[in-house]
């Protein structure tokens, strides 16, 4: 009995420790200009940009760890939700009015971004529409504080995201922004279109011609930066994006959690589909469960453009469906 009690008091004092230290730790680092990890990357940044040490330590002073920030980034709606699910959230008439309506405000910026670039108006109007409703939800997330969480707080991603820290310290001190002030997705994209800082850098574009690339303030800069990223990821001006498909037993083969299009005409003839729009000549084949049962697409090369945006097949599919709605009912104005 005595022997019990004792290994029971062992153990409550060894808890008691690791809380202690736990503690201790998260004291240490209640900011991140503490953090080792930041202390490397400060020197790394020195190094690398000939940025100041002095003021990338205040500015990481002033950052802290953003639980939400964590737990949203491990259960994003792509991957908690079947399409019977996640279409909902996009498809509906207050989405698809406010669509119409940013189109003809904007039809002439679109008209000459859809002449430039190539990519259809329809389209542009559908990623700002799926990604902040035209501009009026961006996040609300302080962009340090988020981007430093999932950098130094999120290893299964921290490469990718102590990248998109390195870009978005480079994107502020480019365009001589207010790093402390700066508010984005917990993922740390930004603006009306929600560029990631990496996109933002690559492909955002000045297109009222202000001498400013500004996403959250310039309706002219989203939409030419919208298309211009569609037409660096080498999208196909009057090709199909999707169509739906009369499923055969025989083509159960074919299906891919895969958007990159790899079945030539030919295969999916032989497993009994048979694609009827325009396209490159290579396909695949998509299963999305929906409210009243599985349905099955035909996915082209633009369909494959759609995801390098957000590689979902649900977002792509839903961006794809928006830019149709949008389009019909504009047309019936």
């Amino acid at each position: 009995m005595k022997d019990r009690i004792s290994r029971l008091g062992q153990r409550l004092v060894s808890s008691a420790v690791v809380m202690f230290f736990l503690f201790a730790v998260a004291v240490a680092h209640a900011d991140y200009s503490e953090h080792p990890e930041v202390k490397k990357f400060i020197k790394e940044m020195v190094s690398e940009h000939e940025m100041d040490a002095a003021e990338l330590t205040a500015l990481f002073a002033g950052a802290s760890r953003n639980e939400r920030a964590l737990e949203l980034i491990q259960r994003p709606a792509e991957k908690r939700l079947e399409w019977k699910g996640y279409r909902p959230i996009f498809m509906t008439d207050e989405r698809i009015n406010a669509g119409v309506e940013f189109w003809l405000e904007n039809e002439k910026t679109l008209e000459k971004a859809q002449l430039r670039y190539g990519v259809p108006a329809s389209m542009i109007v559908a990623i700002i529409g799926v990604e902040t409703f035209f501009g009026r939800i961006s996040g609300g997330f302080n962009a340090l504080s988020a981007l430093s969480t999932l950098a130094f707080e999120y290893p299964r991603r921290a490469k990718f995201f102590r990248s998109e820290l390195e870009h978005f310290l480079l994107l502020a001190t480019e365009n001589n922004l207010d790093i402390k002030s700066l508010e984005g997705s917990y993922a740390g994209a930004f603006g009306m279109p929600q560029f990631i800082s990496s996109s933002y850098r690559r492909y955002a574009v000045d297109f009222d011609d202000d001498g400013d690339t500004d996403l959250w303030g310039s309706v002219p800069d989203a939409i030419g930066s919208v298309a211009n990223y569609f037409y660096r990821h080498d999208w196909k001006n009057g090709q199909a994006v999707a169509e739906l498909a009369v499923f055969e037993s025989s083509a159960k083969s074919l299906i891919t959690d895969s958007p990159k299009p790899v079945h030539s005409y030919q295969k999916m003839k032989a497993g009994g589909i048979y694609p009827k729009r325009k396209g490159n000549g290579k396909y695949t084949l998509l299963k999305l469960q929906a409210e009243e049962g599985a349905e099955y697409w035909i996915g082209h090369h633009n369909f494959y453009v759609i995801t390098r945006y957000n590689h979902s097949n649900l977002y792509a599919m839903a961006v794809y469906q928006l830019s149709q709605e949008i389009q019909s009912r504009k047309r019936k104005r």
